[in-house]
């Protein structure tokens, strides 16, 4: 990216990266030599079918895991030698989860599943407005005070794609986001998820198997594996 003259790094530059781990006695490799190069406000999908290593791939993006081998660099930092204090402070407040399975807290309502995740130096009462602010941004002001018992599996999504946004990220890493939902929540989930980035730039990144996730991606990575077999920008 270039702007007025000045070249702009990529947001994340991945080299030679691989993940290995062990399974009982045997070693799995889940990445192998992957180079990438992600863009601020890019939409990515990373596709591939199960034991692909997608997921891990987004563990790495998402600061969750380091790699075996070769780097990742989140805003020209070297992810695979930061200390653990430095990647929890990334993870907290620059890059936003979103999970298949939703991973919200069931005794606690909409509006406190997503004030939990603001920082905690935020006094309590601006956690709490800045929670109804983005369960009012995702169309769910009047379901604030439910629990996730008493809504749908598009709410429950909904409420933690608001909680992703709880600290302004600039990435949101999202894992299967609507594998769980119903074909008409998807297509909710997916059209929240393409007017945040055109509206804040945040940049997105998804693990999917499901083209019609994948087809609103503005760059489509294939992998196959643990290698990246296709990397394509797709008309907009």
């Amino acid at each position: 990216m270039t702007t007025t003259g000045v070249t702009t790094p990529p947001l994340y530059q991945l080299q030679g990266v691989e993940r290995r781990y062990l399974k009982g006695a045997a070693q799995v490799v889940a990445l192998r030599d992957v180079d990438l190069e992600i863009s601020q406000g890019e939409f990515v999908s990373i596709e591939g079918p199960s034991g692909s290593g997608k997921s891990t791939l987004l563990q790495l993006v998402g600061a969750l895991d380091t790699p075996s081998g070769g780097t990742v660099r989140f805003d020209n930092q070297d992810l695979s030698r930061a200390r653990d204090r430095a990647l929890t402070d990334i993870r907290r407040t620059r890059i936003g989860f979103i999970f298949q399975q939703f991973n919200l807290i069931p005794t606690l309502s909409a509006a406190d599943n997503v004030a939990i995740a603001v920082d905690p130096r935020v006094s309590k009462t601006k956690r709490r407005a800045r929670a109804l602010e983005l369960l009012a941004s995702v169309g769910l002001d009047q379901r604030a005070h439910h629990l996730p018992s008493r809504m749908s599996g598009g709410e429950q999504q909904r409420v933690a794609i608001a909680r992703a946004l709880a600290n302004h990220p600039e990435v949101i890493v999202a894992d299967e986001p609507t594998g769980n939902l119903d074909t008409k929540s998807a297509a909710d989930v997916m059209a929240l998820l393409v007017g945040l980035r055109a509206k804040t730039g945040v940049t997105v990144i998804v693990a999917t198997h499901d083209e019609e996730v994948a087809k609103h991606a503005s760059r489509r990575i294939r992998i196959r594996d643990g290698a990246v077999v296709s990397d394509t920008a797709t008309q907009e």
